[in-house]
């Protein structure tokens, strides 16, 4: 009685198919809740032992998408047991197609969102601008995710790829042409974003261009001047030219001359290196390295100071050389030396000489008569 039953065919399946399936899809989601409830369990709690939240974003990824995914799969065992209608069977396979395809796309869109948060974290954990640039992928990357997944929905469904590619050649080749420039910038701003060779709010030299980064965009890169104006750069030229980047300038080392006349005394000159490595001493934020006579010029003799300040803040370097020349100024004062300045001394020797000695000398005859 009961073989009976089980031996009735009914859409061209036994009750046993029936059975099977069924018992195939609840054995299934019985294992898969027993992982999620276990293994999954057991993630968490030591996620939440740990400092980062990267590995809780990883856990929610994996139920977020790999538990439906196997779902899905328990379900498509589950039915593959059965002996479908043609129609059917090709409008499930279709149902499940489109479903996995979603489902991967959205899981490896999670998976790059994940890596770029991870890259940003570990590359410049104290720099939320960079990570801000590095979110500005997702999209194009999502973009291309998708577009792989349509192409590939549509070879499932029977479509001639070869052929589309193939007829959309030739206006492929055109809007390519037209679109170089926007594609060179395009690549450059990937480029940016990745190498990070500036940020929002640096403070960068490029060329003859001078100012602070204020957006960095798909095609330009818009700057701030000095002098109030807005530079707009594209993104192409940014990349192919060579850029100093202030911004990140942990210490700025100082080089600079001062030239004292040759009337100066030797003890005065064997005095100037002890002198000014006493006044930059005294300075906050600089760092004194040396000082010595380094060379005789045309018209002064002259002394190379160089000096770091610990910061690359240019107001503290300009508040620091300041402090530096005016103590300079004074303790040479002080000491009767004089900075050296361009003059120019003729000696005659001769006739010319005995001759404005004889005029010299006529004129103050002239003068006591």
């Amino acid at each position: 009685m009961l073989q009976d039953i089980l031996d009735t065919t009914v859409l061209n399946n036994t009750v046993t198919d029936y059975l099977v399936a069924i018992g195939t899809g609840v054995l299934g989601a019985i294992a898969i809740k027993l992982l999620q409830v276990v293994v999954v369990g057991r993630l968490k709690e030591f996620a939440r032992r740990t400092s980062t939240p990267l590995d809780n974003d990883l856990i929610q990824l994996f139920e977020r998408f790999l538990i439906p995914i196997a779902f899905l799969g328990v379900s498509y065992l589950a039915i593959n047991v059965l002996e479908l209608h043609p129609i059917l069977a090709q409008i499930v396979n279709i149902i499940w197609v489109v479903l996995g395809t979603l489902c991967a796309v959205q899981l490896l869109g999670a998976l790059v969102e994940y890596g770029i948060r991870l890259y940003a974290v570990t590359r410049r954990p104290s720099s939320p601008a960079f990570e801000a640039s590095l979110h500005a992928l997702v999209p194009a990357i999502r973009i291309a995710l998708w577009g792989i997944g349509v192409v590939f929905l549509l070879d499932n469904f029977g479509f001639d790829i070869a052929a589309i590619v193939a007829g959309l050649g030739i206006g492929g080749i055109a809007v390519a042409l037209a679109a170089q420039g926007v594609l060179q910038d395009l690549f450059s701003y990937f480029s940016i974003l990745l190498d990070v060779p500036f940020e929002l709010g640096d403070f960068i030299i490029v060329g003859d261009s001078v100012g602070t980064v204020e957006h960095i965009g798909i095609k330009t890169t818009r700057m701030r001047s000095i002098d109030g104006e807005q530079l707009v750069i594209a993104n192409t030229d940014l990349t192919a030219s060579r850029i100093r980047n202030f911004k990140r300038m942990n210490t700025r080392r100082i080089v600079f001359r001062i030239g004292v006349t040759y009337e100066t005394g030797l003890e005065h000159l064997k005095e100037i290196p002890g002198i000014i490595q006493a006044i930059i001493d005294q300075v906050e934020q600089v760092a004194f390295d040396r000082a010595h006579f380094a060379s005789y010029g045309d018209f002064s003799l002259n002394f190379e100071v160089v000096y770091n300040v610990t910061t690359g803040d240019y107001a503290t370097y300009m508040d620091a050389q300041q402090a530096i020349n005016l103590e300079i100024k004074q303790a040479f004062e002080k000491r009767g030396i004089e900075f050296a300045y361009p003059t120019q001394v003729t000696y005659l020797s001769g006739a010319n000489a005995s001759g404005l000695s004889e005029t010299t000398d006529s004129i103050e005859s002239s003068g006591d008569e």
